[in-house]
């Protein structure tokens, strides 16, 4: 894949575990003690984790399997329509809502898996964005959704009856776990034979099937674990906004996280999160530029293209030498 990390330029093995882990551990002792700093608006924080789980889905498809799609959106906000609707009206506790919504972004995943999967290039990424975008229609006239009012007022209650998720702190660190939780799913399943096999397919998919591999069951798979994931990132972050909106499922949500992605590091462990942060970050703290803050993430993308095609994180590793 164009852009992807060369995983024979690092050292493998028990060094580059050893060298993952300790940076895992070192974004999880930051991520806890930024908030109680008062650096950082603790909201913002917990946007940018949804965002980060979000891209680190998406990188899961496109960075390890090959696949790009373009309506990756609708999962996230599928697993948040649902989730809100579940708190708000079926009075689910919050754990229950979240779950509610990724098994609605599983079922989804499923079929549109089923559907785009048999596709290759742009084939699979225009049938991805053209279901999406008919999925965005639907939820614009569907009656549980608000239409363009959404789904307000979405209350957060007790996570598992014991964590206060009205409170700042309490809803953070429930957020940061469950981001953590979710992180090292998908760090394990990169790094496990399902993963190699992946990784088989994206290089060379002929190879893959000649050696006996049902490469169509394996890249549904991915492609569903993916949208669950999404999905849990849209259910998380309805919770903390406790709102849900067509923003969500809409096309441009889409193009986000294949920026954030791109800017991160295409390919890399760690290269989706930094680049949700720094997209999440211009959004917010340049949004009083209103329009331009859209040019300045367009010329961000065609610098990453032109120049630093392994984004942040793949640089970094480059530089260094070891595989982040």
């Amino acid at each position: 894949m164009p852009g992807a990390v060369d995983s024979q330029a690092f050292p493998s093995g028990s060094r580059g575990f050893d060298n993952e882990l300790k940076i895992f551990a070192g974004m999880a002792i930051v991520l806890a003690i930024l908030p109680p700093t008062g650096l950082v608006y603790p909201f913002f924080i917990m946007q940018a984790l949804c965002f980060a789980l979000f891209a680190c889905a998406f990188n899961l498809l496109i960075g390890y399997v090959g696949l790009l799609s373009f309506g990756h959106a609708v999962f996230l906000g599928t697993g948040g329509y649902i989730t809100g609707h579940a708190a708000r009206v079926w009075g689910l506790s919050p754990e229950l809502s979240i779950i509610a919504g990724m098994i609605a972004a599983l079922a989804l995943g499923i079929i549109v898996g089923l559907i785009a999967i048999r596709r290759q290039g742009i084939y699979f990424a225009m049938t991805t964005l053209a279901l999406s975008q008919m999925m965005y229609f639907i939820y614009l006239q569907s009656p549980f959704t608000h239409g363009e009012d959404g789904i307000q007022g979405v209350p957060q209650g007790k996570f598992f009856g014991l964590v206060d998720l009205s409170k700042p702190m309490g809803l953070y660190y429930t957020v940061l776990v469950i981001f953590l939780l979710a992180f090292l799913l998908i760090y394990r399943t990169i790094n496990s034979p399902f993963g190699e096999i992946l990784k088989a397919i994206r290089e060379n998919e002929p190879r893959a099937i000649s050696l006996g591999y049902k490469t169509d069951r394996y890249k549904l798979m991915a492609f569903v674990l993916s949208a669950t994931l999404a999905g849990l990132a849209g259910s998380v972050k309805v919770i903390v906004a406790q709102n849900a909106s067509l923003t969500d499922v809409h096309w441009t949500s889409s193009g986000e996280v294949v920026l954030m992605t791109l800017v991160g590091g295409l390919g890399t462990i760690f290269g989706p999160v930094a680049g949700a942060f720094v997209i999440t970050a211009m959004q917010q703290y340049l949004a009083g530029w209103g329009q331009w803050v859209q040019v300045i993430q367009g010329a961000i993308f065609v610098a990453c293209v032109l120049a630093f095609r392994r984004g942040i994180i793949g640089e970094i590793g480059r530089w260094l030498r070891i595989s982040i």
